[in-house]
């Protein structure tokens, strides 16, 4: 049977209800801060979609207007030097 000194030999070794209530507590801000973060690398995930897009488009941009360069270059008859 259990004395007082087993007694309080289990209480320092085991979780109280506060000590549960505390350990609640910190992990409920822990999620908060991975949402939060979680949410934060979505944000950051579509602008670099979007940047990849725009890129994508501005280079096929680009290449169209270099042929048309050289198309009129040749059409007129200068050289183009690069």
């Amino acid at each position: 049977m259990l004395d007082d000194n087993d007694i309080v030999k289990l209480m320092e070794v085991l979780a109280t209800k506060e000590d549960i209530k505390e350990l609640k507590e910190g992990f409920d801000g822990l999620q908060e801060m991975v949402q939060a973060l979680v949410v934060s690398v979505d944000k950051l995930v579509k602008a670099v979609a979007d940047l990849s897009q725009e890129y994508a488009m501005v280079t096929a941009k680009v290449d169209r207007h270099d042929k048309w360069l050289k198309q009129i270059a040749e059409k007129i008859g200068i050289k183009l030097e690069y």
